[in-house]
């Protein structure tokens, strides 16, 4: 009985990782065709069991937005799809108008894409953020230096 839980499981991860590999691969084909037209600032938010959001900007020279998409979901069934409202609008410039019109994981995610690209315009570096992982680890750490 537990073999077949066991097949059950590897069956389970190798169809997930293979969606995944699709989820990922349709990613980058749509950020190469968006980098043909432009530059592109990206922006994420990650939910852990809410959808997470990644938006892409096309920017032109003077930063004009292009065109502008968002993936969102919680499932590798999720796709790049148009986020309305922003085209034509320069990015440097969008206002709580715009971003009222959107979910909050949108809202962070375009907060994102706007910080980032403010860093790298700069000629920084965006910091990487810490996985849960690694959030959890230097809590545990902060945790016993305080007992």
């Amino acid at each position: 009985m537990i073999i077949y839980f066991i097949i059950a499981l590897g069956a389970a991860w190798l169809l997930q990782s293979v969606l995944g590999f699709w989820q990922i691969r349709h990613f980058n084909r749509t950020f190469a065709a968006y980098r043909r037209i432009g530059r592109v600032a990206v922006g994420r938010k990650t939910g852990l069991l809410r959808a997470g959001t990644v938006v892409l900007f096309v920017i032109d020279k003077r930063n004009k937005i292009l065109k502008a998409s968002k993936m969102q979901g919680v499932t590798v069934f999720s796709r790049i799809r148009p986020l309305k409202g922003f085209e034509g609008k320069y990015l440097l410039k969008i206002g709580q108008a715009e971003l009222a019109r959107h979910d909050r994981l949108t809202r962070l995610a375009i907060e994102d894409a706007l910080r980032t690209f403010d860093i790298i315009t700069k000629g920084g570096d965006v910091p990487q953020k810490k996985t849960r992982l690694q959030k959890l680890m230097s809590f545990q750490i902060k945790k016993r230096g305080e007992i």
